[in-house]
């Protein structure tokens, strides 16, 4: 059963109704799919930070800006794709207007020239409250590499890049990298049945992978990858982790262990579990992830 956040996208799913064709994927998905002008398909996904949630006044506004843009990068990369353009809407106090959203913007661009997109628009505006960067990005994949949350199938075998936990108190939120280059490189090679990027952490992100797909999960949660000082229960749950969860056929999962580890020397590869019969749920045991309607 859903409840929070997860009630809601669904309340919301079921009240719109498609007008158009051309969609491959809609409300659910990491990012919406929707046919492009050649053979491949658009990306589009819209994210958002908000102060007091996402960051401090206290973080600088680079990593501010930073982090609002990979967010969107790291739902793009989960789908298989690759960034193309974004839009950013800033809706700042008057004492921001200036040095702050300069900060903010130095930001955005770094992520850009890092990872391939160009910020082409926007819109500024003022709040007497807290701060807002919104960013809504397209990108591009090709029909055959678009990877979604549904697809998994029950002896699949889990997997999570890099480590869990401690995020917030270790600084990993405003300075992660999106795991773009290391995605594409997953579904050139394998065959990745479904994939999504971890942000409310563990124990709300591997339930929503396995409920798309009709399925259920079994984790040992000993396998947890955590960060250096992070408990388990931080690691299933605080979230803001931007690492990725995926699932593959059981006969490619020792292949994909012996080529990641040559390919990517410096960044863990964890076996966590399995996909399982629908209603299946082992090894979460009673942690919960991040909700912002809970």
């Amino acid at each position: 059963m859903t409840h929070g956040e997860d009630a809601l996208v669904a309340r919301l799913q079921r009240a719109l109704q498609r007008h158009g064709r051309g969609v491959v994927a809609g409300i659910g998905d990491d990012c919406a799919a929707v046919t492009g002008p050649g053979r491949g398909l658009l990306l589009l996904k819209t994210d958002c930070v908000v102060e007091g949630r996402h960051f401090t006044s206290r973080d600088p506004a680079a990593a501010v800006g930073w982090k609002a843009a990979c967010r969107a990068v790291s739902d793009i990369a989960a789908c298989g794709g690759r960034p193309a353009h974004a839009l950013v809407t800033c809706v700042v106090r008057a004492a921001q207007t200036k040095r702050w959203l300069d900060g903010v913007y130095r930001g955005l661009d770094k992520a850009g020239r890092e990872f391939g997109f160009d910020v082409v628009g926007g819109e500024l505006s003022r709040t007497d409250g807290p701060a807002v960067i919104s960013v809504a990005m397209t990108g591009t994949v090709a029909r055959r590499a678009l990877v979604r949350r549904a697809g998994g199938k029950p002896g699949d075998v889990l997997f999570v890049t890099g480590v869990l936990g401690g995020s917030l108190a270790s600084g990993w939120h405003l300075r992660f990298r999106p795991r773009l280059d290391e995605a594409s490189w997953l579904v050139a090679n394998f065959r990745v049945r479904a994939m999504m990027d971890l942000s409310d952490g563990l124990a709300s992100d591997l339930p929503r992978l396995a409920r798309a797909g009709g399925t259920g999960f079994v984790i040992d949660p000993k396998s947890v990858p955590r960060r250096r000082g992070a408990s388990l229960k931080q690691a299933l749950g605080e979230g803001e982790d931007f690492e990725l969860l995926f699932a593959v056929p059981p006969h490619e999962a020792d292949r994909l262990e012996r080529e990641w580890g040559k390919r990517w020397p410096k960044l863990r590869l964890t076996r966590i579990g399995l996909l399982a019969a629908a209603g299946t749920r082992e090894g979460l045991g009673r942690a919960r992830g991040y909700d912002h309607f809970a």
